[in-house]
């Protein structure tokens, strides 16, 4: 409002902060999809579709995976910004 509190960004650096964002989530995505894969199915591909147990395993397996990371980032925010906090004293 009175030009208190975070720094305006450029445009530039919007659209870098945007890019970044999307190189961290297709990474977790990448990530989940190999370890939930290699966890919840069949190495011998026995048949064309996923089975009912491989299916719940996979969705039980993304949602802990997709948790953690939104925790782990969450608490990574709220360190920076304490150090943040401590920098500005």
């Amino acid at each position: 409002m009175f030009g208190f509190g975070q720094p305006k960004l450029s445009s530039e650096e919007k659209i870098a902060a945007v890019e970044n964002e999307i190189k961290v989530m297709t990474e977790m995505q990448t990530r989940m999809a190999k370890i939930c894969s290699q966890k919840c199915i069949d190495s011998t591909y026995r048949e064309g579709e996923l089975s009912k147990g491989e299916a719940s395993c996979l969705d039980r397996c993304s949602a802990k995976f997709f948790e953690a990371h939104t925790t782990i980032s969450d608490q990574l925010q709220k360190e920076q910004a304490a150090k943040g906090g401590m920098m500005g004293r």
